[in-house]
């Protein structure tokens, strides 16, 4: 805690005091975030709120949650909260109503629409900090009135259900994008962490893109496999994005976008929103991670029946072998990439905090935006390149979706028979 409360004191240093005090990095990155705060592509407050109060919220303290720590139950504090988010320069954020991608599908729907829920109580609750926004013009009206922005992204198919009836209500009821998919392959899109079955999106996981774009919901393909992303921009028409993924040139993840989707990013005018996530962003990490999971079966295999003894060696293990830290230096190298590839336009933030155990050094929480902008400047970023990273990008997406969507205002949804399977070939 000592530690976290150092690094977010830190970063709210980098912006304090007199101009002149200040160096030119510090004073660029300043003038870009007070122009154009900070727009997050994904945060998991939601889930965080499922899995520690379930739900409950009426005596939730959102405005400081440093005090969340459980350390008997090995859980740490969370990484937001309205006094943070505040120092972070956050002006709009898309709240994750992920649910887990193992549930059934009909469970799933129904715990999507409790995330749905708890976001909106959350924002309701809090509404001197945070408001709700359906459209880029509602997110510029509460970024104008010095409120966080709050919009809902599903991550996930299976929160719909195999069904674009569903995804048409879960449109209506606030989600603004819908990652494809999560960790696991679905009957109609292949994950970028599981088996694929399809060859990226089968023909109604096409549809499922048609009709996101004819609603004006953002397709959101962090998670998917590269195919998926391919076939995914071979028939969207409306900027896609990524709300929470690195550059696979710079961290070999599949989760990673590769050079073969960044360079088609400028035609479609999609984003990708850096995520913050310490294995996504440095390849020794990622290297560590896999000698871990190798040291581990390895050891369940010597050691089988005594998983005590296991546990104790695997210890041992990780004090001599203590995984890599990523910094904020390591998340400006995938945007420099992306920048390198795709250009400065196609360039966003999507932290993943409340999703992942920690950030990078310097960014452990949502207060440390500042730190990666002061990195940016220093690297030689203008004012209007890091304006465009901090959130004009995303809006322009945001405005692209429902321009497209506008467009097709006399275009019938997509149908399918109720119960219909969704497995079928391209």
């Amino acid at each position: 805690m000592r530690h976290l409360l150092l690094a977010t004191a830190a970063a709210t240093l980098a912006f304090a005091g007199t101009a002149q005090a200040q160096s030119k990095a510090e004073r660029t990155a300043a003038a870009a975030l007070e122009a154009t705060p900070v727009w997050d592509g994904h945060n998991d407050v939601p889930y965080a709120l499922r899995m520690r109060v379930g739900n409950v919220i009426g005596d939730f303290d959102f405005v400081d949650t440093l005090d969340t720590a459980d350390p008997a139950n090995d859980v740490d504090a969370m990484h937001t909260d309205l006094t943070r988010l505040k120092r972070g320069h956050v002006g709009a954020q898309f709240w994750s109503v992920y649910v887990s991608a193992n549930l059934p599908e009909a469970e799933a729907v129904q715990q999507t629409l409790e995330q749905i829920d708890v976001t909106k109580r959350l924002v309701a609750r809090n509404a001197d900090a945070l408001q709700l926004a359906m459209t880029a013009d509602e997110v510029q009206a509460a970024m104008d009135a010095g409120k966080v922005a709050s919009l809902m992204g599903m991550e996930g198919g299976q929160s719909i259900g195999s069904s674009l009836a569903v995804l048409r209500q879960m449109y209506d009821l606030g989600a603004r994008y819908m990652t494809i998919t999560h960790s696991k392959t679905l009957s109609w899109a292949d994950s970028a962490t599981d088996a694929p079955k399809h060859g990226g999106l089968n023909a109604f996981g096409l549809d499922v893109v048609r009709e996101m774009n004819r609603i004006g919901m953002l397709v959101d393909l962090s998670h998917v496999s590269e195919a998926a992303m391919m076939d995914a921009l071979d028939v969207a028409r409306a900027p896609v994005i990524f709300s929470h993924s690195g550059a696979r040139a710079i961290n070999g993840h599949s989760r990673n976008v590769p050079d073969s989707v960044l360079a088609r990013l400028p035609e479609n005018g999609g984003v990708v929103m850096v995520v913050a996530l310490p294995g996504y962003l440095s390849e020794a990490a990622r290297q560590w991670y896999a000698a871990h999971k190798a040291e581990e079966a390895r050891l369940d295999t010597l050691y089988q029946g005594m998983p005590d003894e296991a546990a104790a060696q695997l210890a041992a293990w990780d004090a001599k072998n203590p995984m890599p830290d990523a910094t904020v230096s390591d998340m400006a190298d995938h945007i420099d990439h992306i920048r390198k590839v795709a250009g400065i336009d196609h360039i966003g933030i999507g932290g993943d905090y409340d999703g992942m155990p920690n950030g990078p050094i310097g960014m452990e929480d949502v207060a440390g935006y500042p730190a990666l902008f002061v990195e940016l400047a220093g690297r030689g970023y203008s004012q209007e390149d890091l304006e465009k990273i901090a959130s004009r990008n995303v809006m322009r997406a945001l405005r692209g979706a429902e321009a497209y969507a506008a467009s097709q205002a006399g275009q019938p949804p997509i149908e399918y028979k109720a119960g219909e399977p969704r497995d079928g070939g391209k």
